[in-house]
């Protein structure tokens, strides 16, 4: 990616996030607060507390898997709109194996094989999506958003009926054995291992589409699937892999909530991040990489609320910051997408006096 392109491309989130906490700074202080105080609470409560550190660690794992989820189908010309319920069969997987696995089983082989139960899961939950895309032609956005209402339900079905944890007063399962814990990043917090194995998925993510013929097919079907076609590019199979290896991530992160961080299964144990993720992927542009910035800022956001109620603080400031960057970027983008902004720069550069016929007509 050329530095033009990138800077391009980083436009409208960066201005979506600066406009969102302007605006926030100025609702901050017609109401009689003072912003600067505010944000000096929240780099102290949060990037200075090691308590508000690992909460933010703990919520960055899954927004940044859940942005990768989303940015490698976007990648393609796709959106995934279904990481939500990627999330939901990941985490689903994830318990059944880890509460199957034979007694005695080391550590290593226990985490790895319900983090790849939780990655298969939601490969196979996306792949749905993909392979109607591909022979059926059926709008990606309608079958993952109706599928995750779908997820969520059989979640909740699974905790409450097959494994409800016996004699339990709430639907949810059985706590799964220690030794499929996945192993903590900070002693004593709920900052586990998933954000660093976050930081390798966006790593490979970046590699597999910006270095790799599969990532130029990639590329190529996302901007002209028929020049694709033409080349000899399967755009049909690249579809249906492009939702495999997002759902895959979205999965990774719902195993990472059960065997990370909750050790139990129940209905809406990983509520919001997906579609949080969708905030995260188009923040970064479609990028990988740039999903760790924008997933480390989402999780700041969320991560300064949950700090700030519990001091006694007001937090709505930080709450209507993160709708407005939802708001501008979706704008942002709507506008970058049909060409305002083109047109925008289009008239500036253009000499005084001139019209849009003037050279022809000369």
């Amino acid at each position: 990616m050329t530095p033009s392109r990138l800077l391009s491309g980083a436009a409208v989130p960066v201005g979506a996030v600066v406009l969102a906490l302007a605006v926030g700074a100025v609702l901050v202080a017609t109401t009689g607060g003072d912003p600067v105080h505010l944000g000096h609470e929240i780099v102290d409560r949060v990037l200075l507390d090691y308590w508000g550190l690992s909460d933010l660690l703990s919520r960055m794992s899954p927004l940044l898997l859940a942005g990768i989820a989303v940015a490698i189908p976007l990648r393609a010309g796709l959106y995934n709109v279904g990481a939500e319920g990627q999330i939901y069969m990941g985490g689903l997987f994830a318990t059944v194996v880890a509460l199957n696995l034979p007694e005695g089983v080391p550590m290593s082989v226990a985490v790895l094989a319900a983090s790849l139960a939780g990655a298969a899961g939601g490969a196979l939950w996306a792949g749905i999506a993909g392979v109607l895309k591909a022979r059926r032609g059926i709008d990606e956005v309608v079958t993952t958003l109706l599928m995750n209402y779908v997820a969520l339900n059989l979640v909740s079905y699974a905790a409450s009926g097959p494994l409800k944890a016996p004699g339990a007063p709430y639907p949810y399962s059985p706590e799964i054995p220690e030794a499929s814990f996945l192993p903590l990043l900070m002693a004593d917090t709920e900052a586990h291992l998933g954000v660093i194995v976050g930081l390798l998925v966006a790593v490979l993510a970046r590699f597999a589409l910006g270095r790799t013929a599969w990532g130029y097919g990639v590329e190529v079907a996302g901007k002209s699937p028929g020049a694709a076609t033409y080349a000899g590019i399967a755009v049909g199979r690249t579809t249906v892999i492009a939702f495999a290896l997002g759902g895959a991530a979205a999965g990774l992160a719902g195993a990472f909530e059960v065997i990370g961080l909750k050790h139990r299964l129940y209905a809406n144990f990983a509520a919001g991040y997906g579609y949080d993720g969708l905030v995260v992927a188009f923040l970064a542009a479609g990028d990988p990489v740039w999903s760790i910035i924008s997933a480390a800022f989402m999780a700041l956001l969320r991560t300064a609320v949950t700090t700030l109620k519990s001091a006694g603080l007001d937090a709505t400031a930080v709450t209507i910051v993160q709708g407005l960057i939802v708001l501008f970027a979706a704008s942002g983008l709507a506008l970058q997408r049909y060409g305002a902004f083109d047109r925008l720069l289009a008239r500036r550069r253009r000499p005084a006096g001139t019209t849009a016929g003037s050279g022809a007509a000369s």
